[in-house]
């Protein structure tokens, strides 16, 4: 008996939820529901869609987006960061929503329009050693945007204003289950081109079996 056939394709994935969330949600839950939903409304699904992203699921405050490319991914990132930022400036420090957001280039399986696979736990795990602001990228991610970039494409973090450059993004790569990263945006305080953070997270799980 054959078996079932699965879809697979290669996509950058996007991770990104609330620093903070349940803190804000018991401080004042119905504020912080309302301004999560103007965010989303008046800034987040607009940027996405103009990055060609796709909102695969939502959870409370978290987001899975799926882009085509590296480039999109963290493009659409490092609008919505500094945008974000501009939004926060008139908002009192501990009512703002700053999201954390970690970027994955990988194989994911497709199923009723949702993704799954190593691709989307490792996104999700960058995402998880963000900092509040921030953004995590894999290295494959960040190989894959140079790539382009030899092909003609600018590399995404050209964007980043002269102000963060000083705290700059996160490139990881696989060692035996393991992630080394960098910052991308962030408050490290590190050179954003090459300086290591020495950051790990451990994506054993992620990969079990993949081999």
């Amino acid at each position: 008996m054959s078996k079932e056939q699965v879809e697979r394709r290669l996509a950058a994935i996007l991770a990104a939820d609330v620093a903070g969330y349940s803190r804000l949600m018991g401080t004042d839950e119905e504020g912080t529901l309302a301004s999560l939903r103007a965010h989303r409304r008046d800034f987040l699904d607009l940027k996405i869609a103009e990055h060609r992203g796709r909102i695969v699921k939502t959870a409370g405050d978290g987001l899975l987006i799926e882009f085509a490319s590296a480039v999109d991914a963290t493009r659409c990132a490092l609008d919505v960061q500094q945008g974000m930022k501009e939004r926060n400036i008139s908002v009192p420090q501990d009512k703002r929503l700053e999201f954390r957001i970690g970027i994955n280039v990988g194989d994911v399986i497709i199923e009723d329009n949702d993704i799954f696979g190593d691709g989307v736990n490792i996104a999700a795990r960058l995402e998880g050693i963000a900092e509040p602001g921030g953004i995590v990228i894999s290295a494959i991610a960040h190989d894959a945007a140079d790539q382009s970039h030899q092909r003609g494409v600018p590399r995404p973090w050209r964007t980043i204003p002269e102000e963060h450059r000083a705290s700059g993004a996160c490139i990881s790569s696989h060692v035996r289950g393991r992630q080394s990263s960098k910052c991308l945006m962030g408050r490290t305080g590190h050179n954003w081109r090459a300086r290591s953070t020495r950051q790990t997270v451990d994506c054993s799980s992620a990969v079990r079996g993949s081999g």
